[in-house]
């Protein structure tokens, strides 16, 4: 077979009886995608694995360029030069996570890929290449708009560079709009297109203990939502609404019952109810195990991380947030299954990053409400200030050599999500919210699609027929399928659906115009742009609770900023000022209100 069959080797580490501590995939050998030939079937699948190998690559400067410039994160005594000049923006292009090359590795790869497949390949009436050459067409699009959020302005080009003469012309440079206007009438092309499926990969043992499971299929971006993301980052929200919607439809995308029990976080407290019923189909941490059997319910696309450096691309993220991945020390641990191996060397006291205060103060404000009884009026729904329940998941309280600490455990399984279920049905929201339906959108968080109980309290009569006929969820053709959704506030803070429960509209909508007032000065008339404001800080609110810490934070901040700036709401540059708010205890070095001052320098 031809040399290009090393790829998947590579990628996966354990095909083909692959034993060679040298990793043979690299951007510069032509032993990776330079054959001109492509008119083998099976080439589709190795050019592809080849191509996601660039995304393990660089899936760690992306969370971290997406995380340390957030209000999420903090640095502390042993956080390196690197990470401190991300946290406080003095980065300058020597940062080791300033590297566009990562990104452009991916982009020629995808470039070299589309301009050479022979699509029209059939195995019988299949077109065998299709899939994978959207998938091309999905990472390149995601792949510039990373490098458009994080630089501002940057070169682009489609056609693929193979010599040296050709990296050093000249090329035009588009902004994120131009990148959107260029990528975006092709990608919809392929709207509706599944993504690849070459089956689950045992990768090996984990030093923790059990093997690695990678399923080929949850490696891929799908079209629908890297589509969605280019609309929502240019404010074309009813295009990227209808996005998000195809792909929930297409897929059956109901927003799942998760949940988590105060007592399994505090087990030791003595003020919990005694009477608190919870029922809930999933645990919220079962999102992050990533192992055969669970937690892929609510994972559609992640980066999966090689089991040690000799299978493949290895990950440092674990170890900078506490967790120590491939730590070769292990003993059984008396509360665990034969299978699943833990030892306090893992949890690293010398971690590099902490959650902020900010972050922290964020879940500690949060209500959780449970059912209470019931009464002739139906069910009876309390509430107790504990906070969020999502935050004390992510952070799991460590005590090793008598010293307590934090560790964020999302990471543990070396596996870094990208897109989740959860995304999807957040991005919607905020794109309803845009549309002039914050009410839509408050329902997405509060009681989730529920086709034959509308609680039309705050559910107005034309948001309705908006569902009906623009973003058809309550469709005849869609109501069967999205009759039972949760609201996704739900995951942390549990009882919020129905007329009973304390979390309504007016209520938490009023609480956040107050908040706002106090902390910006102005002055809300009431209106419905008052309302979508609001309701877009209670979603980026949620943002910061379900996505904390995997990479998408300061993206979320600034198109959140830009969109605040394009509706000209309250004062001039009202969207930089109200994210340089947000960021003000990192003591930047730059006035964060100009958005020149939010890209990194172009490297």
């Amino acid at each position: 077979m031809k040399k290009i069959i090393f790829i998947i080797a590579a990628f996966f580490g354990v095909l083909f009886g692959a034993t060679s501590c040298q990793d043979i995939l690299e951007t510069e050998s032509d032993r990776q995608i330079f054959d001109p030939e492509l008119n083998e079937k099976t080439d589709s699948m190795f050019y592809t694995l080849g191509i996601l190998k660039g995304l393990q690559q660089a899936i760690d400067q992306y969370v971290l360029v997406g995380e340390m410039r957030g209000d999420l994160t903090d640095v502390n005594y042993y956080s390196e030069t690197d990470l401190r000049e991300l946290a406080n923006f003095s980065a300058d292009a020597t940062n080791k996570y300033d590297s566009a090359y990562l990104y452009y590795r991916i982009i020629n790869n995808c470039n070299y890929y589309i301009a050479h497949r022979d699509t029209s390949l059939r195995t019988g009436s299949r077109q065998v290449a299709l899939l994978e050459y959207a998938q091309a067409h999905s990472i390149r699009a995601w792949a510039y708009l990373q490098l458009a959020k994080t630089y501002g302005t940057v070169p682009f080009f489609t056609e693929p560079i193979t010599s040296i003469s050709e990296a050093n012309q000249t090329r035009e440079k588009k902004d994120l709009q131009g990148i959107v206007d260029a990528l975006a009438p092709e990608l919809a092309k392929y709207a509706g297109y599944g993504v690849p499926n070459y089956g689950d990969i045992d990768a090996g043992k984990q030093q923790s203990g059990g093997k690695k499971i990678i399923r080929s299929q949850m490696c891929m971006l799908p079209v629908d939502l890297v589509l969605g993301d280019l609309y929502l980052e240019t404010n074309q929200y009813e295009l990227a609404a209808k996005s998000y919607f195809n792909y929930i439809k297409n897929n059956s995308l109901v927003a799942e019952n998760y949940g988590i029990a105060p007592q399994s976080v505090y087990p030791n407290r003595r003020d919990l109810p005694n009477n608190m019923s919870l029922n809930y189909s999933r645990s919220w941490s079962s999102i992050f195990s990533y192992n055969q059997t669970v937690g892929y319910s609510d994972i559609i696309t992640y980066v999966p991380m090689a089991v040690n450096k000799y299978k493949g691309e290895i990950t440092n993220l674990p170890a900078l947030f506490g967790f120590d991945y491939y730590t070769t020390s292990i003993s059984l641990s008396a509360n665990d299954s034969t299978t699943n191996y833990v030892s306090t060397d893992m949890y690293l006291e010398d971690r590099q990053i902490d959650p902020s205060q900010s972050y922290l103060d964020l879940a500690d404000e949060q209500e959780f409400y449970y059912a209470n009884g019931s009464s002739s009026q139906g069910t009876i729904v309390s509430s107790v200030s504990i906070g969020d329940m999502r935050r004390y998941v992510t952070l799991e309280s460590i005590t090793k050599d008598d010293s307590t600490f934090n560790v964020m455990t999302k990471f543990s399984s070396a596996n870094i999500p990208v897109y989740r279920g959860t995304t999807v049905y957040l991005r919607l929201a905020e794109a309803l919210n845009r549309m002039g339906y914050p009410d839509a959108a408050f329902m997405l968080l509060k009681d989730g699609v529920n086709s034959t109980t509308i609680d039309t309290n705050y559910v107005k009569p034309a948001t309705i027929e908006m569902l009906t006929n623009v973003i058809p969820f309550l469709s005849t053709e869609n109501r069967t399928t999205f009759y039972q959704g949760y609201g996704i506030h739900s995951h942390g803070s549990y009882y919020t659906r129905g007329a009973s429960s304390p979390y309504q509209m007016n209520t938490i909508v009023g609480k956040k115009l107050t908040a706002l007032s106090e902390q910006y000065g102005i002055v809300p008339t009431y209106t419905i742009n008052d309302t979508i404001n609001a309701v877009e800080d209670l979603i980026c609110d949620e943002y910061a609770l379900e996505f904390a810490f995997e990479g998408n934070r300061f993206g979320d901040l600034c198109r959140i900023a830009r969109h605040k700036n394009a509706s000209s709401l309250y004062m001039s540059n009202f969207g930089g000022i109200w994210l340089r708010k947000k960021l003000e205890y990192k003591n930047p070095v730059v006035d964060l209100s100009d958005e020149n001052n939010w890209y990194l320098p172009f490297n």
